[in-house]
């Protein structure tokens, strides 16, 4: 069966990147799971430790602050090297992860997470660098969309074992357990993952040609660090909360949950390959203006109604979010030299996640003072509002130029063997 245009990238890929795309695929499943896994488990473990909506949401927000454990694992994979770094995380991220099984409290299921998701996060963020690095110069969104495509595979498995939650009080435990079966990831990447091979000519310390470029850098950090704190304002707190909105709200039970869930996921899945092929073939940045707010917009309405249209708005929601993605991701690696491409992404991921702790803390207290969930999402879904007028006036289009011409820094680097 031929695959339609949309479903293919614009370049045609050496076996070397056709090998790198799929075992980056693969661990971005076992890093999307690790990051996962809490936020979909979190309502049924609070039951069983008696812990209210402005806890869940306490817990949530610390165990995003776990992402300082990232910085210095991404600052040593810009002077190490990726590969070594991939390893570790790969490894021991699903290990971490797999302790909540035995958490005797609230705090120390938190403690585990706070760990573990991280070290997801930083497998999340390597799998990105070192796509973005091997990727053809017409292909990188595409390859983006795809990655993020086998993500939503990986959250999806999560989101396919809730119904395990169901059996008991304590059976949530066992969604933890099946975070090892992502050590097989480990093996294959351990066994046939190549070192990025940018990363191999580049420079390896700062030179004053560098130090030049640091504010153009800061620029790009900010502009950037913005959009993500405003924009994870809303996504991270009504991904964590649209759980306890269906189980109280709705009445739904873990398996129809986890129906919703796949779902209105599904379309995104379609919609994040269109979009990586469309960001690469007309450019990232009317793509981002304009569907993240329509997805947010969407997605905050999914609180507000019910029935068949809640389940409808919520499938266009997260269709709208599946386009944008690529042309919106693909920026935090474009936008910066190979010698600090790591932590810069480091830091983008960091700034995302304390917009969204500041957005779970808020919003669960919020609803906690009786306040319905369609309101606070709405007043929230402002951010990516915000977000979108700052990536329409402010961002560069980047489509059909290679990294070295994006960022001036490497133009001395070669590219290919």
């Amino acid at each position: 069966m031929r695959l339609p245009t949309w479903a293919l990238p614009s370049d045609t890929l050496t076996l070397r990147q056709r090998r790198i795309v799929l075992l980056m695929a693969m661990a971005s499943m076992s890093a999307a799971f690790t990051n996962t896994l809490f936020t979909q488990t979190v309502a049924y473990a609070a039951d069983e430790f008696g812990i209210a909506t402005s806890g869940q949401g306490i817990g949530a927000a610390v165990v995003r602050w776990g992402i300082l454990i990232c910085l210095p694992l991404v600052v040593l994979a810009d002077r190490r090297g990726r590969r070594p770094m991939i390893l570790v995380v790969a490894w021991v991220a699903p290990i971490v992860c797999a302790l909540g099984a035995i958490a005797p409290s609230f705090p120390a299921l938190v403690a585990t997470q706070t760990i573990g998701r991280p070290l997801g996060l930083t497998l999340d963020i390597l799998i990105a660098v070192i796509a973005i690095e091997e990727m053809p110069k017409n292909s990188r969104a595409f390859a983006t969309g795809l990655l993020a495509m086998f993500s939503g595979f990986g959250a999806g498995t999560a989101v396919m074992a809730l119904p395990l939650a169901d059996l008991g009080e304590r059976s949530w435990r066992l969604v933890y357990l099946i975070t090892l079966i992502w050590l097989g990831v480990a093996v294959a990447l351990t066994k046939w993952l190549p070192e990025s091979q940018r990363f191999e000519k580049q420079y390896t310390v700062f030179s004053t040609r560098h130090l030049r470029k640091l504010p153009a850098l800061r620029r790009n950090l900010g502009r950037i660090c913005t959009v993500v704190f405003l924009t994870n304002l809303y996504i991270a707190t009504a991904s964590i909360f649209q759980n306890r909105y269906l189980k109280d709200a709705r009445g739904y039970s873990a398996l129809l949950v986890a129906l919703f869930t796949i779902a209105t996921s599904l379309p995104a899945g379609l919609g994040l390959l269109a979009g990586g092929r469309i960001a690469d073939e007309r450019g990232r940045r009317i793509l981002g203006a304009t569907m993240v707010p329509l997805g947010a917009l969407l997605m905050a309405l999914s609180f507000v109604v019910s029935g068949p249209t809640m389940w409808f708005v919520a499938i266009a929601g997260g269709l709208a979010f599946g386009l944008s993605y690529p042309a919106m991701a693909v920026y935090r690696g474009e936008l910066f030299p190979t010698h600090v491409r790591s932590i810069a992404g480091g830091i983008i991921m960091t700034s995302a996640l304390i917009g969204g702790s500041i957005g779970l803390i808020g919003g669960g207290y919020v609803l906690d003072t009786g306040i319905k969930y369609g309101t606070v999402m709405l007043w929230l879904a402002l951010g990516p509002v915000i977000a979108s007028l700052i990536v329409w006036f402010r961002y560069p289009e980047t489509a059909h130029m290679e990294l070295e011409d994006i960022v001036p820094d490497d133009v001395d680097t070669p590219t290919t063997r």
